[in-house]
């Protein structure tokens, strides 16, 4: 990866480069005039100077405004010291060197004229070598053998070779791949090499497919032109264990000139780096620069299939170029617009994004204005309620990895899915069990209502009235697990929208949290502090559902929490989010059950404990869902036998 140019370097650079050209010009007209002197042998130093005064005039002004601007200007100047060469020998029989004068300008302009030229082509060299060298690899060799087994898996190969064809036409054998064992005592083994080296050649000369049947035996040998540009870079040669047929040529051909392809990388990657300075003089030169081009076309052309990989995804993906023009549009964001390739190819971007505007994507300018300015990508989803469709729509900012740090912007990504069929799926798989968990609360209200009764009632004998207490007890359970569910059910069924955000100060509910399970801790003889911080800013959240979460993390650090110990609850400003943090000097999490605890129905079993089970297994996957609704995320620090942190952070205002 070429390195990024410091800008005080650029800045040397821009000024160094126009005094460097108008030196150089300086230098020609000077020797265009000692040429003009020389060749006609004049001994007066009047002469000299004149000639290169001239010539002088010549090379700056053609430096400085070029061929195309300055030609009507130098012939105007040619004439008229024609013209006065003339008069001045004709009238006053004083000789003005016209002659000379006019040489030493014709060569003082051809000099000029070859040096923009070598100038222009040094530039050139080097922009081209740098982006081939970028792109040339040197691991062909592990390509030809992915290519030969790939091909393996349709011919029956008995053996395959590829050969490098240099500047002699001499091959270079550069892979191998055997199938079938050959038979070391074949007395043909050596007469069927020769006869493909034979093969090799034709395919050379012919630039076409060679192939060849063994008389009296199932067998064939082929060989194929590696072909990039009309240029033969090698030979595929390969033995089959049958007849060739006539219909693998197009599967061999492709094949062939992705070889191609990587011979030419490889070669121009590992060839000799010759002075680009003399390469406008230099045949070689000329050849490396052809070289450096076939590499960025072959570039060009696994780039095209990479491309052509979009149009068999199912969801809808286009690219665009910074100025709006629409570079691929696939087959499937054509459908979700409802657009023919025609009409895409009259569009740019903003023309396709307004096929997808929504009471929620009203204004598509100011969504790419956002992404071109920021970076971060735009996502939302778009209902269509009169065709009953439900897109994912993401546009994104293409980057182009300049070295290790820097990224430079080269196009805009549009990405849409189609979510109809998943969010008719989720809403299906929440009614369904909305309903279930409604059904069950009508019989737990009767079971805990006489289990109560049956609890107060002092007749009953002492065990019956135990069974009971137990009956009463795992019914509220029951009931509490179905509200924390359904509360999680409801969440996943929300989008982030419509969750009621008001500006809210964590500390407070910290606060008011501490102070409504005081009595619990209490009674647990477990010391609940709070640690507020100060000036704490307010986040976008909703009320209920913060503290809802803020309670289940310190519910859970008093009740897995021993007798006599702390429980920590602090608020903290931390860049641009908020964090609430519970600290307790519990049990801890096991290391492998961290990643875990936020999923629903997870319980962590200690060694030589039993699962608790008063637990659902749903409070911290509660937590999570909340947190992230809110733009948040959760973390937990947590060391066995020493106690656990659990917190989260939300966005601020």
């Amino acid at each position: 990866m070429a390195p990024r140019v410091h800008p005080l370097t650029h800045l040397a650079l821009i000024t160094i480069r126009p005094l460097i050209s108008y030196l150089s010009a300086t230098g020609i007209g000077i020797v265009a005039g000692l040429i003009g002197y020389a060749v006609f042998t004049m001994n007066e130093p009047f002469a000299a100077a004149a000639l290169v005064v001239y010539a002088l005039a010549v090379s700056l002004t053609m430096n400085r405004f070029g061929l195309r601007q300055c030609w009507r200007w130098l012939f105007v100047s040619a004439v008229v010291v024609a013209g006065i060469g003339v008069v001045g020998f004709q009238v006053f029989g004083v000789d003005l060197l016209p002659v000379p004068l006019l040489f030493s300008g014709g060569v003082s302009l051809l000099l000029i004229q070859i040096n923009r030229l070598w100038s222009l082509d040094r530039q050139l060299t080097r922009r081209l070598f740098n982006a081939s060298t970028r792109n040339a690899e040197s691991n062909a060799k592990t390509r030809l053998m992915s290519g030969l087994k790939l091909l393996n898996t349709v011919l029956p190969l008995s053996e395959a070779v590829v050969f490098r064809c240099d500047d002699s036409n001499s091959l270079e054998a550069v892979a191998r791949f055997k199938g079938a064992a050959p038979n070391a005592q074949d007395p043909r083994r050596n007469s069927v090499w020769r006869e493909g080296i034979n093969l090799c050649q034709q395919a050379v000369t012919s630039g076409k497919l060679v192939s060849q049947t063994a008389t009296g035996e199932n067998s064939s040998t082929v060989a194929v032109p590696l072909l990039h540009e009309s240029e033969t870079a090698g030979v595929l040669l390969i033995r089959l264990a049958s007849e060739f047929s006539v219909d693998d040529t197009p599967l061999l051909e492709a094949v062939s000139s992705q070889f191609a392809r990587n011979l030419e990388r490889e070669s121009f990657s590992k060839s000799a780096a010759h002075t680009q300075s003399l390469s406008y003089f230099s045949q070689s030169g000329s050849r490396r620069k052809l070289d450096a081009l076939n590499v960025l076309k072959a570039v060009t052309v696994e780039q095209r299939c990479e491309a052509s990989t979009l149009s068999h995804i199912d969801d809808g993906v286009a690219i665009a170029y910074l100025d709006g023009t629409l570079a691929l549009v696939n087959p499937s964001l054509l459908s979700f617009a409802g657009l023919t390739s025609e009409q895409a190819a009259k569009m740019d971007l903003f023309d396709l994004l307004h096929k997808f505007r929504t009471d929620i994507f009203d204004e598509p300018e100011i969504a790419v204005r956002r992404v071109l300015q920021t970076g971060v990508e735009y996502e939302g989803e778009l209902n269509f309620e009169p065709k009953n469709q439900i897109l994912n729509l993401r546009i994104s900012l293409l980057r182009e990895r300049l070295n290790q740090k820097d990224e430079t912007p080269i196009g805009i990504a549009i990405h849409v899915k189609d979510l109809t069929s998943t969010k008719e799926y989720e809403k299906l798989k929440s009614d369904m069990i909305s309903l279930m968990s409604h059904e069950l609360r009508t019989p737990l209200t009767s079971i805990n209502g006489f289990a109560e009764l049956l609890t107060a009632d002092q007749t009953i004998p002492a065990q019956a009235r135990e069974f009971v207490s137990i009956i009463a007890n795992e019914s509220q359970r029951m009931s509490r697990m179905i509200n924390t569910f359904l509360s999680v059910t409801q969440l996943q069924r929300k989008d982030k929208q419509e969750v009621l955000k008001i500006p809210l100060r964590l500390d407070e509910v910290v606060r008011e949290t501490i102070a409504s399970l005081q009595p619990v801790a209490k009674k647990k003889r477990i010391r609940l502090l709070e640690q507020p911080a100060h000036r704490i800013p307010p986040v976008a959240a909703d009320k209920s559902l913060i503290t809802q979460a803020v309670k289940n993390l310190v519910n859970n650090a008093i009740k897995y929490s021993p007798e006599r110990t702390t429980v920590t609850v602090s608020t903290a400003l931390e860049a641009e989010a908020v964090r609430v943090c519970v600290e307790d000097r519990g049990f801890g999490i096991p290391a492998e059950a961290k990643e875990r605890v936020w999923d629903k129905f997870y319980r962590v079993v200690r060694e030589g404990q039993e699962k608790d089970e008063e637990s659902t297994g749903l409070g911290l996957s509660f937590v999570r869902e909340v947190v992230e609704q809110h733009g948040g995320h959760v973390e937990l620090d947590s060391v066995e036998g020493r106690g656990s942190k659990f917190s989260f952070t939300l966005p601020r205002l």
